[in-house]
């Protein structure tokens, strides 16, 4: 969650069943793409990618009408979807990539230091938030460290370096100045920073957000603005491709939003973007964040984002 977010209301739009692209449980990536460090009990996500293809577990209902069986035919892939095969072991060497957990697990105990005013070129905003959370008490804070963690298990082994602003090992923050400061000095070639919408309980669906062009103060967004809408066009069709998820139906702009309030976009001198994967106030979103298999499609989709951004040439 990044803010109030001004609603917009829009038709809802139907799930988009994509059994193809269930990333360890059906390969697209590959076993080899999709293993990762070992995952605590009860966390499929990780075995799916090598286990037998008669091992495979059954598909989760993420959707009503999820097949019974990963090995059941699907359907053929739509024109703009994930490409089945995997990204080049090494296609990402020489590259460095930023991912930006949203909030942190903590910040709840340490009040007086996120609420802090940060300047962030055009305003003073809060040090850092809470986030949100699920009726269940899943916060955007363990979503968005645990999918940023998956992500960065892919583009290691694409052979990117992949740097994190937070992993768990502080005990609040950062806040956002230094959120965007981090990537700046890292020299990455582009970040995303993963975060979870608190919108209404009706509202469903993701949205990216962009940079809009801010001259204030130490902020200068001139640089980033276009490459970083190339990016969120990238991160909108892999993200959809890859979990299915349709766009935000309370952001009227198909799934995109653009902002001059994030002290992590206004600060940011690589391109850079938000994603919100879905409404943890949403029922049926967060059954599929609370998901770990999801998560990994999640993962999938960020991936293969900053993959694509990277290895495809700009128009």
């Amino acid at each position: 969650m990044t803010g109030t977010t001004a609603q917009h209301p829009a038709p809802r739009r139907p799930a988009l069943l994509r059994l193809s692209a269930l990333a360890c449980a059906v390969l697209p990536l590959g076993a080899a793409a999709c293993a990762g460090p070992a995952s605590p009990a009860g966390d499929t996500a990780y075995a799916a990618a090598s286990a037998p293809a008669d091992e495979l577990p059954v598909i989760p209902s993420f959707w009503p009408s999820a097949p019974a069986s990963p090995t059941a035919s699907a359907p053929a892939p739509a024109a703009g979807s994930a490409p089945a095969s995997a990204p080049a072991a090494g296609s990402l060497t020489g590259r460095t990539v930023l991912l930006d957990a949203g909030h942190n697990p903590g910040n709840s105990k340490h009040t007086t230091e996120i609420n802090r005013q940060v300047d962030i070129g055009n305003s003073r905003k809060e040090c850092d938030t809470t986030g949100t959370a699920t009726n269940a008490s899943y916060s955007e804070a363990e979503y968005s460290l645990d999918v940023s963690r998956r992500a960065r298990t892919l583009l290691e082994a694409r052979g990117a370096k992949v740097v994190f602003t937070q992993d768990g090992n502080r005990p609040w923050g950062p806040c956002i100045d230094e959120r965007a400061g981090i990537g700046n000095e890292s020299r990455v070639d582009a970040a995303v920073s993963v975060h979870a919408d608190g919108a209404a309980a009706s509202a469903s669906g993701f949205h990216v957000i962009m940079p809009a062009a801010v001259k204030a103060g130490k902020a200068d967004t001139a640089a980033i603005v276009a490459p970083s809408r190339r990016l969120g066009l990238l991160l909108r069709e892999q993200f959809k491709a890859a979990t299915g998820e349709p766009y935000a139906d309370y952001i009227g702009e198909q799934g995109l939003d653009t902002r001059s309030d994030l002290g992590g976009l206004n600060l940011s001198k690589v391109p850079k973007v938000f994603i919100e994967c879905g409404n943890m106030r949403n029922s049926g979103d967060a059954k599929r964040m609370t998901d770990p298999q999801w998560r990994q499609l999640a993962a999938q989709g960020i991936a293969d984002a900053l993959t694509a951004y990277l290895t495809t040439p700009a128009n």
